[in-house]
């Protein structure tokens, strides 16, 4: 079988852009089982209610749902089971000591295949107000606007 190259995207946590204020990403890989990896290249996988946390000093994902593999017997994996990240200890050091500030907590923003691994894109995020997330969607609607009204004044004059 011939090595894969590339990035190919499973999932992405678009909610998590929505809900935090991203600081700081940081890609990391991840400890599966077999039929985990078996699941993810059939594309499937939700990253929605996913979080890191500090475990005897190394970093967990949780919440993440990677549904059980349909061909899997007996050895088929549970599907928000704890999984591992893996990560330089001086990266890992720098994030926890970040995410102990108060507001602060580790998402998952995508989870992809990269030279045939399984990486996580994990961010350091502070949790958003109410009205920082109307902010963000006034902001997207004006952006929407003017694309419309360019394009519309470009036909009209193109």
């Amino acid at each position: 079988m011939a090595k894969e190259s590339g990035r190919k995207l499973i999932a992405s946590n678009k909610k998590a852009r929505h809900d935090f204020l991203i600081e700081d990403t940081l890609e990391a890989g991840l400890v599966l089982t077999g039929t985990e990896v078996k699941s993810l290249r059939m594309g499937r996988a939700s990253l929605v209610d996913g979080y890191a946390t500090d475990y005897n000093g190394e970093l967990w994902l949780e919440g993440v749902h990677i549904p059980e593999y349909t061909q899997g017997n007996w050895t088929n994996h549970t599907a928000r089971r704890r999984r591992k990240l893996l990560l330089h200890r001086h990266e890992l050091d720098k994030l926890v000591a970040k995410a102990n500030q108060s507001g602060h907590t580790i998402v998952p923003l995508a989870l992809y295949f990269k030279d045939g691994r399984v990486k996580v894109e994990i961010a350091l995020a502070k949790g958003k107000k109410e009205h920082d997330k109307r902010q963000t969607l006034r902001e997207k609607q004006d952006a929407r606007e003017v694309q419309k009204a360019l394009s519309a004044h470009l036909r009209q004059h193109g």
